[in-house]
C-alpha cells in the first residue's frame, strides 16, 4: 500500500496535498450552494482577516496525517508533512499581513 512509504518526500507530496483536498472540502461545505469558486476566491482575497479562518481548517488533515505517521513510526514521512504544514502556515501568514 502506498501509505507504508517512510521517506521524506513522500511526506512532502502528502503534505502540500492534503490542504488543497480540504480547501475543496471546506468550501463544499462553508460556500458552495450560495457561492462560486471564483466568489469564494475573491471573498478571501477582500477581506485578508479570513485568511486565518479558511487557512487553519486546511491543516487540520496535515494534523491528522502527521499524527497517524508518527504513531506508526513512520518519522521521515512525518517530518516531510511537518515541513509542508510549516510551508503553509508561512505563507498563509506572509499573505495576511505582508500582502
Amino acid at each position: 500500500m502506498i501509505f507504508k512509504k517512510d521517506n521524506l518526500r513522500f511526506g512532502m507530496i502528502l503534505g502540500l496535498i492534503a490542504p488543497i483536498v480540504s480547501l475543496v472540502i471546506y468550501y463544499f461545505v462553508k460556500f458552495f450552494p450560495l457561492y462560486s469558486v471564483g466568489e469564494f476566491f475573491f471573498f478571501i482575497r477582500t477581506n485578508r482577516s479570513q485568511i486565518t479562518a479558511v487557512s487553519v481548517p486546511c491543516l487540520v488533515l496535515n494534523i491528522a496525517l502527521f499524527t497517524f505517521y508518527i504513531n506508526s513510526h513512520r518519522d521521515s514521512t512525518a517530518k516531510g508533512i511537518f515541513a509542508a504544514t510549516l510551508i503553509y502556515a508561512i505563507l498563509a501568514l506572509a499573505i495576511k499581513y505582508l500582502l
